[in-house]
Order: structure tokens, then sequence, then C-alpha cells
């Protein structure tokens, strides 16, 4: 059978079971010649960094943990009057600069203590962790099979008050296209250290010992991650955070991971916007 005359055959069970046996194929492989206790030890320090770094990030990426930080920098630094918690709480971009704060915990929790702990403890290449394109166009067919429903469900469910109004998360992204596009750096950047995280740094630090099964320890804080969002995109996150494990794994890379979430994003944000507040009419406030 054809894949390309015949798309459905990439969402036939068998095809999906079949990719399954070759990454439990793969693992057996890989794990000849390498000392059980080493991949013992390397699967200990992969579950140990990880639920750190799910730790920091839940009670450190808080903008209220700003407003904490900035008059300890200012007692450090011996900045009088309370000179920067003041600009903070004047500024008009106070609401962006939390997200800031928001994704610069992503980027340390998700993305450099991971990658310290491959370079640095674990001392495997950066590539073997999904860090290269490897094969993502001989299955980019899988990637759009992914994503185009997806999409047609955001568009869908724009439509929806509940919706429309929970998207994009920053309150004032319709003001100017400067908050806009500021605002989706940041999201765009939080997604990168999300499929590294989960796609990149879990998946293959748990492949060799466990093989598919890295899929599926995977969902389960992948699947928590989302609780705090509506609870069908939290649904809806165990079997894409399944298809996005095998097809990262399958192709060797996270970056078909990271088009596929910079798409829905940029999807929900902008037809959520234009069934609310609209886009912006002006380029600077």
């Amino acid at each position: 059978m054809n894949s390309f005359k015949n798309p459905l055959y990439w969402l036939h069970p068998k095809q999906i079971w079949s990719h399954v046996r070759d990454i439990d194929t793969q693992a057996i492989q890989d794990r000849q010649g390498i000392a059980p206790q080493t991949l013992t030890n390397r699967a200990w320090v992969v579950i140990a960094v990880a639920c750190v770094c799910l730790l920091m990030l839940h009670y450190l990426k808080y903008s209220s943990n700003l407003k904490t930080v900035i008059p300890m920098l200012e007692s450090a630094l011996s900045i009088p009057n309370k000179q920067w918690l003041n600009a903070y709480y004047s500024s008009a971009y106070r609401e962006l600069w939390g997200y800031l704060w928001w994704g610069f915990w992503h980027l340390v929790a998700f993305i450099l203590i991971p990658l310290l702990t491959i370079r640095l403890i674990l001392k495997q290449p950066l590539k073997d962790y999904g860090l290269q394109w490897g094969d993502v166009h001989k299955h980019w067919l899988g990637y759009v099979l992914l994503t185009t429903p997806i999409i047609g469900f955001a568009i869908m469910a724009s439509f929806r008050s509940d919706f429309a109004n929970h998207y994009p998360f920053y309150d004032l992204a319709h003001i100017s296209w400067l908050d806009l596009l500021l605002w989706e750096c940041i999201y765009i950047t939080q997604f990168i250290a999300v499929e590294f995280f989960f796609r990149g740094f879990l998946v293959n630090g748990l492949r060799t010992q466990l093989g598919s099964l890295s899929v599926a320890v995977m969902c389960l804080p992948y699947l928590m991650l989302h609780f705090p969002k509506l609870w069908l995109e939290s649904t809806g996150a165990i079997l894409f955070g399944f298809f996005l494990g095998i097809l990262a794994l399958k192709s060797r890379s996270i970056w078909g991971g990271v088009g596929v979430h910079v798409a829905i994003a940029l999807t929900m944000d902008f037809a959520a916007m234009i069934q609310t507040k609209g886009l912006p009419e002006q380029w600077l406030r």
C-alpha cells in the first residue's frame, strides 16, 4: 500500500504498532555492549533530574516570585528607594515581564539543566537527545496528520466563549503588534523547552533501557503539565504526547514536534483573538 496515495495508512493501528516494535528492537540492539549497571545509573540520573526540573518549574514560574526576587536584588546591589520594584509596578508591560519570568524558568528547568546533565553527567552527544534535524522530513506526513485535526478543532472551538477568552494567555496581546510578537516569542521558546524536555531528554534518556515504554513514562508528567488548562486540552495531551513521542524517536529529532506545537499554538491564539478583541491595529502602543 502506498502511504502517499493513502495517507490514512499512517493512522492504521498496525502501522503505529510497527513503529513501537521498531523502537523496542532498536533499544535491544543499543543495549548490547553497555553494562547493565551503567544503563540503570543513566535511568536514575534522568528520572531524578526530571523530578527536580518539574519541581523547580512548578513552584518558580509564577510572577509572584518575581515580585519577591526584585527586592532581594535591590538589597544585594544596594539599589535605593525600591527603584526597580516601583518601575516594575508602574511598567505598562508588567504582565509581559511576568510571562518573561515564566519563559525564563522553562529555559532553565527544561533546557539548561537537562543540557548540563547530558554533557557533564551522562557524557553523551546532544544529537542523541533530539537536537538535530534527523529524519523529520521522512515523517512529515505523520506530523501533518497529527496537526491538521487539532488545528481544525481549535478553529471550531474559538467560537466558544470559554476557549476564546482563554487564549492568548497574555491579555494585552491585542494592544499592539509589538505586544503580540513579544508574547509569541516567549510562547514559542517555551514550546521548544517543553519539546526538548519531554521528547528529547526524557524519552531518549530512557529509550535504551525501556524501549517504547519510555514514551509511556514521558506521557504521565506531560499529562500533568496540562492539568491547569481546559479539560479537553488535558485529555488530548495523552494521545498527543504519545504520537509526538513515537515520532520523535523515529525521526531522532524534537523539531517536528516543535513545528506541530507552534502551528497549533499560533492558530489557537489568532483564532481566539479574531473572535474576541481582534488583531492589533497598531505596531506600537
